[in-house]
């Protein structure tokens, strides 16, 4: 099952909350639009990493969509450090959760459900403020970290019309 998740590109996120007002993170690539009305999305994380517990004692949570030039910050928020938010810039939400300074978008959610599988939990949150910018986003395949400016159209196939 590795080697299929790893064909698959995706876009690189940090999910951060808060802990006893001590902010918390990790970096994800489970993370989905469910609805655009009601604004839904869903982000899961594993059971084992610090972030998690936390999460499931918020009410809001946070998701950050890393630019192209945040490989370092994903590199951060993939590791077990103690306190990731030292060196990495960041500010509070309307709702006190971490957003980090520099993504190409980050949005601010309440969480709705907490649905348990097995190793991960899948957290449902409304989004109650976002921001976006044009930078490209950070994306990730097989291991690597790619600049989603420099991405390629795939040909659109022909249409032919019926006469």
């Amino acid at each position: 099952m590795r080697g299929v998740h790893r064909t698959f590109v995706t876009g690189v996120t940090v999910v951060t909350t808060t802990d006893q007002d001590t902010p918390k993170g990790l970096a994800v690539n489970a993370f989905t639009s469910i609805s655009l009305d009601p604004p839904l999305v869903m982000v899961c994380v594993q059971q084992s990493s610090a972030t998690h517990d936390p999460l499931l004692h918020s009410t809001h949570l946070g998701i950050n969509i890393l630019a192209a030039d945040q490989r370092s910050t994903a590199a951060v928020f993939a590791s077990k450090g103690a306190d990731k938010f030292a060196t990495i810039g960041w500010e509070r939400a309307e709702h006190g959760t971490p957003v980090l300074t520099g993504t190409c978008a980050w949005m601010e959610a309440k969480i709705c459900q907490r649905l348990d599988f097995g190793t991960h939990t899948a957290f449902i949150a409304r989004v109650v403020s976002a921001d976006y910018s044009d930078r490209p986003a950070l994306v990730y395949r097989a291991g690597e970290f790619f600049d989603g400016s420099d991405l390629s159209c795939a040909q659109r196939p022909s249409v032919r019309s019926e006469q």
